[in-house]
């Protein structure tokens, strides 16, 4: 009876540690399931961060496509009226050697003296269109009358024959390769002037009375009115408000302190960039570069302001 009872006690231990070896077994093995899982996981996320991990063996995805330049078109509105059109042969030529080579480009010059426009080889795709405006006795007005003109040629023309539109000043030169690194929804530029100076030293319109009006507290850069750019539909939106801004201005009789670039530095406080090229897209002949910036892209030539202005 004893080694009956012994067996049996034996046999039950036995079955026992079989159920809760079968219990923690697999207990263990969904937990390993599951870290295996994360860690998997884990390893995908990474793998999508760090491109230099390999791709497990077995695989399977689609071959990757070398990606083709875009078939895009982007216009380019610069204005040279009175004696500025001086610096446009300057301009179109340092242009065609650099900016958006391989792309359509379609400059539209304003100018009051369309027979002083000079003949420049084009490239590929390449096209010049001349648009005679008035002369003007002030580079004030000029200088307030451009958000106007932008706003009207987009939506005349270039809302249905570009993609993305830049305004550039005229007496400029193109030092370097300018593509499609600029491209954004809407482009502006720093300032070479302020890049390192604080924002309560910025020259914005202080004057609450005006709508270009900025505080002191305010204010991320300063952007050069120089360069503007974007897409075409977010280009127009800044043309039309900064034209809207500056006609409220103009019926109070109030002129901000730089114009137009008063209004886009408004406009740009509270409309933020896409995209914030440094001053190697925007820079000044008269500032020594070397140490500054490494490669010098667009830059404003040396000239006698008195010669050239009206006033």
């Amino acid at each position: 009876m004893n080694l009956f009872q012994n067996v049996t006690v034996f046999l039950l231990v036995l079955t026992g540690l079989s159920i809760t070896g079968l219990i923690y077994f697999g207990f263990t093995s969904s937990s390993i399931r599951y870290k295996d899982q994360n860690f998997c996981l884990k390893i995908t996320k990474e793998n999508q961060e760090n491109s230099q991990l390999q791709s497990p063996q077995g695989l399977s995805y689609k071959q990757p496509i070398v990606v083709r330049q875009k078939n895009i078109t982007i216009a380019t509105t610069v204005f040279a009226l009175g004696k500025y059109t001086q610096f446009l042969k300057v301009f179109l030529e340092s242009a065609e050697q650099n900016y958006f080579v391989g792309f359509r480009v379609h400059y539209y010059v304003f100018t009051d003296q369309p027979e002083l426009v000079p003949e420049v080889k084009m490239g590929e795709e390449h096209n010049l269109t001349v648009l005679k405006v008035p002369s003007s006795n002030r580079w004030q007005d000029i200088s307030l009358s451009r958000m106007a003109r932008l706003e009207k040629l987009i939506e005349s023309r270039l809302i249905n024959e570009a993609d993305y539109v830049f305004s550039l000043d005229v007496d400029s030169k193109f030092y370097g390769h300018w593509g499609v690194e600029t491209l954004g929804r809407l482009v502006g530029v720093i300032h070479p002037g302020y890049y390192l100076t604080s924002r309560e030293y910025f020259t914005y319109e202080r004057r609450p009375e005006s709508q270009a009006f900025i505080p002191y507290s305010e204010g991320d850069y300063y952007y050069g009115g120089a360069v503007i750019g974007g897409l075409v539909k977010d280009v127009y939106r800044l043309a039309k408000t900064c034209r809207e801004q500056l006609d409220i201005d103009a019926s109070k009789s109030i002129e901000a302190a730089w114009q137009e670039e008063s209004h886009l530095n408004k406009y740009f406080l509270y409309n933020k960039p896409s995209k914030v090229l440094s001053p190697e897209y925007l820079w000044q002949d008269q500032i020594p570069h070397k140490d500054r910036v490494k490669i010098l892209r667009f830059s404003q030539i040396i000239k006698n302001y008195a010669d050239v202005r009206p006033n």
